[in-house]
């Protein structure tokens, strides 16, 4: 299809999207990066942090924690570790996490265990913010 991409997204699990977009924007691990169609190749490594593609005037947003996307000229595609669609996060779910993340970290404990409960903390408020801009309209 002349003037756009095709964006899928692949997790461990299941192909999770596979559509004609306008336009993607990533969370690429040496900063956010957007492609339109006929963009040049490369690869690189995602971090955790917003996924959005456009479809006309309509924008969708996708948690991505981790992976590795391929873009093309007529195409990107992203293997994330984890990938969750804006409307398939539970807001009340993911607010619950966030308390419970911080919670864990004010309650201290091994360099270890201080790191994982900061990872979690960002996977959880991405995933909240994500949810509530997609359930606010």
């Amino acid at each position: 299809m002349a003037g756009k991409l095709l964006l899928e997204v692949v997790t461990p699990e299941k192909l999770l999207l596979s559509q004609q977009v306008d336009e993607v924007n990533a969370p690429g691990s040496e900063g956010e990066f957007g492609v339109l169609p006929g963009h040049c190749h490369f690869l690189t490594t995602l971090r955790i942090g917003e996924l959005r593609y456009r479809v006309g005037d309509q924008t969708n947003h996708m948690a991505i924690l981790w992976g590795y996307a391929e873009v093309t000229p007529t195409s990107v595609t992203v293997m994330a570790e984890i990938a969750e669609k804006a409307e398939d996060i539970d807001v009340d779910r993911a607010q619950a996490n966030v308390e419970k993340a911080e919670n864990r970290l004010k309650a201290g404990g091994l360099p270890s265990e201080l790191k994982e409960a900061e990872i979690s903390l960002e996977k959880d408020r991405l995933r909240k913010r994500i949810a509530e801009r997609v359930h606010k309209k």
